[in-house]
């Protein structure tokens, strides 16, 4: 990949068809991991584990399966860095970058039915800050923003943005996993900050929003998840009295098909968020373009 360069990568259905709707959804690549990695395969003695610890690829086939009605594409997005907080700091002008990225993206995918999902693990929540930063206003062909462990990057600056989107734009969708990383332990060791995880950045999001919305909180094994009254906004806490690392994890328990289905007619319809792998039949021997 050429120095500074943004790697794209669109996977469409098969069976794409122009007289179907269309969902596109962009998602930025976690720090450290490539377009490949990311996608997954099933992984023999020698492979980097990147490749077994999201199979987004998978994941994807599992959701059409269930859209069966509309065109599921997904573009991945990936950096020289590997890292979009990295990339971002490095290119002063991305507030005219990443709308460019999305808007010519978008308008490559054929049709007229198009609606656009944000999407990212880890330090991918970072790019998709970068385009809110970017617009005066969420613009309402975005339907469905996802934070998979990524919403480092959220402060104050941003909740009037969101707030509006989900009030004004009709079938627009925010969704939030985390787990609690402040107490998590690395070598024995705190490896984030009290304030600098997406635990805390994650609650300080829905305090925010239980301004405005009102919420159910539901207790379920190890999961805590706060719904508003119409499932439009729903954040996933994994706590984690043990101190471990489930950074990656929350995405490859159907963490992927969660954030695009929850809050749909499809909502844990042959999955379970936090359970096993749904997907695994779908996993193939090696990664296709």
């Amino acid at each position: 990949m050429a120095k500074d360069s943004v790697r794209v990568t669109i996977d469409q259905p098969a069976g794409f068809s122009k007289r179907k709707p269309s969902i596109i959804t962009f998602f930025a690549l976690p720090n450290g991991n490539t377009t490949e990695q990311t996608m997954g395969k099933k992984t023999k003695e020698g492979d980097d584990w990147h490749f077994d610890i999201q199979h987004i690829r998978a994941q994807t086939r599992f959701i059409r399966e269930q859209l069966s009605d509309r065109n599921f594409v997904v573009i991945y997005l990936e950096n020289n860095y590997k890292s979009w907080p990295a990339w971002k700091q490095r290119h002063p002008d991305f507030t005219t970058t990443i709308p460019h990225i999305i808007d010519s993206l978008r308008r490559l995918i054929p049709g007229k039915h198009k609606d656009i999902y944000l999407n990212g693990h880890s330090g991918g929540g970072s790019f998709i800050f970068g385009y809110l930063a970017s617009v005066k206003k969420i613009p309402s062909f975005i339907k469905r923003i996802s934070f998979l462990d990524s919403d480092y990057g959220y402060d104050s600056s941003y909740y009037s943005k969101f707030k509006n989107w989900l009030n004004t734009v009709k079938g627009s969708a925010l969704n939030v996993f985390a787990y609690n990383d402040s107490i998590a332990l690395y070598n024995g060791k705190p490896f984030v900050s009290a304030t600098g995880g997406t635990w805390y950045r994650s609650h300080l999001f829905l305090q925010q929003l239980r301004a405005d919305f009102s919420f159910q909180q539901v207790r379920d094994d190890s999961l805590v998840v706060y719904k508003s009254g119409n499932d439009q906004v729903q954040f996933f806490f994994k706590t984690n009295p043990d101190r471990k690392i489930f950074h990656t994890v929350q995405v490859e328990r159907n963490g992927f098909i969660h954030s695009i289905l929850c809050g749909t007619p499809y909502d844990s319809k042959k999955y379970l968020y936090y359970s096993e792998r749904a997907y695994s039949e779908l996993i193939e021997d090696r990664v296709l373009f």
